[in-house]
């Protein structure tokens, strides 16, 4: 199993059909039949169900689907960073961002660095805190913007910005009326919260510290699903205030206290270097954050 093969049965996966995929790939058909076959033979398992038009993809194939774009990612990160080493300032950087704040804060940082460094390009991977740092881990990316808490012992951080943490709800819901939301407002409300188990933990902090109960009746990643559920009137839904979305039924409300925020951080791997690329990026970020 080489890169080429791994590219073509990336190709014959995305497009589920070997006609589209060798001519995606400019090739004929019958050796990436062959090649796909050959994979098979060579992983003792079936990776396609072949249909009369179109293919559909087993368990096995959706596992090797995965494992070879990462590979492919793996590779192709390897490339930057070895091409980057001779000190000039170009190659790819691959980040992660999570949902809320994360892509307004990058954004600010793109413009300026592209201005001085044409020659470089950005690939974004969007994921919860936990999910990035398995990434971050693993070199599929090289850094990243995270919300707290982190693992201080494993990740390089300095702070990159915050905001409140804001209380959604249906615009007819009865805390509508109020100006802000306080902790004891919430105390009997259907609440749906981020699933990340640090940020649970977080906000549990919050009521615990007012020896309240919450009942929270849903965790989930996406602020799009938080949003469906309040303006539907499931629950009221505690997330960062970017998460707002266009909505006509739905509204918010900040949740006061000092505390009542979700701070993000920029961070790297502890005792993994870097290369120069990622290494300019970084100290071009430190000079913005620290003016």
């Amino acid at each position: 199993m080489d890169i080429r093969e791994l590219k073509y049965f990336i190709t014959v996966a995305e497009e589920l059909n070997i006609t589209n995929a060798s001519k995606r790939l400019n090739m004929t058909q019958p050796p990436l039949s062959m090649t796909i076959r050959d994979l098979e033979e060579e992983l003792n398992t079936q990776l396609f169900i072949r249909n009369k038009k179109n293919l559909t993809l087993t368990e096995s194939g959706e596992l090797l689907y995965r494992r070879a774009k990462e590979i492919i990612e793996l590779r192709d990160n390897a490339v930057t960073e070895i091409l980057s080493l001779d000190n000039n300032i170009n190659g790819t950087i691959s980040i992660g961002l999570v949902e809320g704040m994360a892509p307004e804060i990058i954004s600010k940082w793109f413009s300026g660095f592209l201005e001085k460094y044409p020659n470089v390009k950005f690939r974004i991977l969007d994921g919860n805190s936990d999910d990035l740092t398995l990434k971050l881990r693993s070199g599929l990316i090289s850094l990243a913007i995270v919300t707290m808490p982190i693992d201080q012992a494993l990740v390089n951080s300095f702070k990159v910005g915050e905001e409140d943490a804001c209380v959604f709800m249906k615009k007819d819901h009865r805390l509508a009326n109020k100006d802000e939301i306080d902790i004891f407002d919430l105390e009997h409300e259907n609440l749906i919260i981020p699933s990340r188990k640090a940020t649970v933990n977080q906000i549990m902090h919050w009521f615990n510290n007012e020896k309240i109960n919450p009942r929270i009746i849903c965790e989930m990643d996406s602020y799009l699903d938080a949003a469906a559920l309040s303006s539907n009137g499931v629950g009221v839904a505690i997330f960062p205030e970017t998460s707002n979305v266009v909505n006509n039924a739905l509204t918010y409300r900040k949740l006061t206290g000092n505390n009542k925020k979700f701070e993000y951080y920029f961070v790297w791997i502890k005792g993994r270097a870097l290369p120069n690329l990622e290494k300019t990026f970084i100290d071009y970020i430190k000079k913005i954050v620290n003016n």
